[in-house]
């Protein structure tokens, strides 16, 4: 199986995803858009996996590369791929699927629990998840309304809408389940300027104090991975 990634910053890249296809023998290739570097064919993957970064989706007067991106991202979910997207990876997904990234009521950043809707809890993809499961939060936008095509599958306090699966291949999630420690210092230290103090911001602090919730956070993740890997192979 052939897996590709879009990463928008050096800091936010697959992390515990790449553990997972390494050990489960997939080939791994990527675009690095900071680097501006070229999108593949669709012939040449079969999933694709879109990462985080603290642009939002409409500044391609800034991030130039948006544009060719969300032509591509719209071109792989027409060509049937299996496609995951993380955090600005989710709502670009939204974007492209015809719903609606606006700026979230408030800031949502740190490790806060969502509540998974009961026909999710239902899926084999998702069964394994406890009801309220503590996930990793980083974002100021989100996908605030969703086609009737999209099942929105998650909520929280803080975001209405935290997951969501269209025609049974494409997944876009507002939270991070593949962090790593590496990762998570990455965006402390490169995106510190966003923690300002507030009910669903946490401090510093707080976010690197819970190496327990990274561990249960990838595990979730391998989880997923393994089963979508059943389903489609």
């Amino acid at each position: 199986m052939r897996i590709h990634y879009l990463q928008h910053v050096p800091f936010e890249n697959p992390g515990s995803i790449l553990t997972w296809a390494e050990e489960n023998n997939c080939f791994v290739s990527s675009t690095k858009l900071y680097q501006n570097d070229s999108l593949p064919g669709q012939k040449d993957f079969d999933w694709l996996v879109i990462m985080g970064g603290p642009m939002n989706i409409y500044e391609e007067k800034n991030y130039h590369w948006l544009t060719e991106e969300k032509i591509f991202i719209k071109e792989s979910i027409a060509a049937g791929k299996i496609v995951i997207g993380l955090c600005l990876g989710g709502q670009l997904l939204a974007d492209a699927i015809g719903g609606k990234v606006t700026a979230n009521p408030c800031k949502e950043i740190g490790w806060f629990p969502i509540r998974l809707s009961g026909r999710a809890r239902q899926s084999p993809l998702f069964s394994f998840f406890p009801e309220n499961p503590i996930v990793f939060q980083w974002h100021g936008d989100t996908f605030s309304e969703l086609p009737q095509e999209a099942e929105c599958i998650a909520s929280s306090a803080a975001c209405e809408h935290q997951a969501f699966v269209y025609k049974k291949r494409v997944f876009g999630f507002q939270y991070h389940l593949e962090n790593t420690a590496e990762i998570v210092g990455g965006l402390i230290k490169n995106c510190a300027g966003e923690m300002i103090p507030g009910t669903y911001v946490q401090t510093p602090e707080e976010v690197a104090a819970h190496p327990e919730y990274i561990k249960q956070d990838n595990k979730w993740m391998n989880m997923f991975l393994t089963q979508l890997k059943k389903m489609y192979e």
